[in-house]
């Protein structure tokens, strides 16, 4: 790169191949950054920060790249994201009902990963393998369909009962995990919710819930070196974030000198230069 490039970030984009591609969104252009490993790279904070939704400057990123205005109003920033099993939709009290029928009352799938230990997750149906990459995982595999985020989020609940619904980070950064029998796991933790799925089944629908029958999806990360203490680099409190990137995993760029989560600074204007 000759050049320095400078604009608001947005987590990473990704493809899945023999090993994960990842491209860095630098306001209308894109950075590879699989070719950059093993090599100087610097990230300077110009300061400044703009709603990913309205534009506006704001002094402060809320709910990944908002202004606390947008953060209020808009339904991608309700709580029920957070907590799928909240959906207050069939109440008619949705942020913006359209926004609902385009994102949550569409179908998604409830897996198992291997991020740092077994996990439990939700996604969208168009998200996968985009949802597993952002977070790690070195195997996923879907279990279940559902025929809307709620419901998602309810089987969710019921299995993290079992097995871990958050993904420790630290660990995940620190290198792979011993692989996991995934679809065994699946026959075992099953069972064990088949009450709660049936009592969704007779409360949504026969259809609310369809068992899958999927191969396990293994992901390989361009790493070089993993670090062995996970010291964190933060825009708030440090301009410039600079070393040799010796990986990528999740929407961590991994450095020499430390670690960044590029999502948590969504919105934050910066120059990147090799």
């Amino acid at each position: 790169m000759s050049t320095s490039m400078q604009g608001t970030l947005s987590k990473m984009k990704s493809s899945l191949g023999e090993v994960v591609d990842y491209y860095l969104p630098i306001g209308d252009q894109q950075l590879h950054l699989n070719p950059l490993i093993g090599k100087q790279l610097t990230l300077t904070h110009t300061g400044n920060i703009f709603c990913c939704s309205c534009g506006k400057k704001t002094k402060k990123s809320y709910s990944q790249g908002h202004c606390f205005p947008c953060m209020k109003k808009l339904a991608s920033c309700d709580m029920c994201i957070m907590k799928p099993e909240t959906c207050h939709y069939a109440k008619g009290t949705c942020r913006e009902p359209q926004w609902g029928e385009d994102n949550c009352m569409v179908p998604h799938y409830v897996y198992l990963s291997n991020t740092s230990a077994l996990k439990v997750g939700i996604t969208r149906y168009t998200q996968l393998p985009t949802r597993w990459i952002d977070q790690g995982a070195t195997q996923a595999l879907a279990v279940l369909k559902v025929k809307t985020r709620q419901i998602s989020g309810l089987v969710e609940v019921a299995i993290a009962e079992m097995v871990a619904d958050k993904t420790n980070w630290r660990t995940m950064l620190k290198g792979n995990n011993v692989d996991i029998d995934l679809q065994q796991q699946a026959q075992l933790l099953l069972p064990e919710v088949k009450q709660r799925l049936a009592e969704i089944t007779a409360e949504f629908g026969e259809d609310a819930i369809e068992y899958l029958d999927n191969d396990i999806v293994d992901i390989h990360y361009p790493v070089d070196h993993f670090p062995t203490k996970i010291a964190s680099h933060n825009f708030d409190k440090e301009p410039v974030v600079s070393g040799i990137l010796e990986g990528i995993k999740g929407q961590y760029l991994l450095f020499d000198t430390g670690v960044i989560n590029i999502r948590k600074f969504s919105s934050y204007e910066i120059i990147v230069a090799e």
